[in-house]
């Protein structure tokens, strides 16, 4: 059920991050920028077509499968329940939400829209996707790292 529950979770985002795509296409595009304080944080409208800080432009099919065989990887994990605690399946399936929807956009667009802007550090341009696909992985990477990290402090301990 919690599998089910969590892939209902990564369509709940990945409608979410279409719906503010759609919002940053309709407002932004037509402006370019919005400060929300000025040379700190900006909504910008950008057309990404390559991945993580414009890294590998004009490789859209690459881009395109590599990222649909990572989902389809994660999506089969969740589904035949490879994944047996709740925090990896939910971590799992926000990085599923993100990564279809940055999908959604190189498939139908042939770029990604991004829209925030952290200027005070001057950081790439990104969405909510990206979000989702950046904190999950960390999130997971952390739970993997604390739960290893603790299963084995248990075997030392025996």
């Amino acid at each position: 059920m919690k599998r089910y529950l969590a892939l209902l979770m990564s369509v709940a985002l990945v409608v979410i991050d279409q719906l503010l795509k759609l919002l940053a296409i309709d407002r932004l595009k037509p402006i370019g920028t919005y400060p929300i304080i000025e040379d700190v944080f900006h909504f910008t409208y950008l057309e990404n077509r390559g991945m993580a800080f414009g890294m590998m432009q004009g490789q859209d099919w690459l881009l395109i499968w590599g990222t649909a065989l990572v989902l389809l990887i994660l999506i089969l994990l969740v589904m035949t329940g490879k994944l047996h605690d709740t925090a990896p399946v939910f971590l799992v399936c926000v990085i599923i939400g993100g990564g279809v929807g940055n999908l959604i956009d190189r498939v139908y667009r042939g770029y990604v829209v991004d829209y925030i802007h952290v200027k005070i550090i001057d950081f790439a341009i990104f969405n909510f996707a990206d979000i989702c696909v950046v904190v999950g992985t960390f999130l997971l990477v952390c739970y993997v790292f604390f739960h290893e990290f603790a299963g084995r402090k248990k075997e030392e301990s025996r």
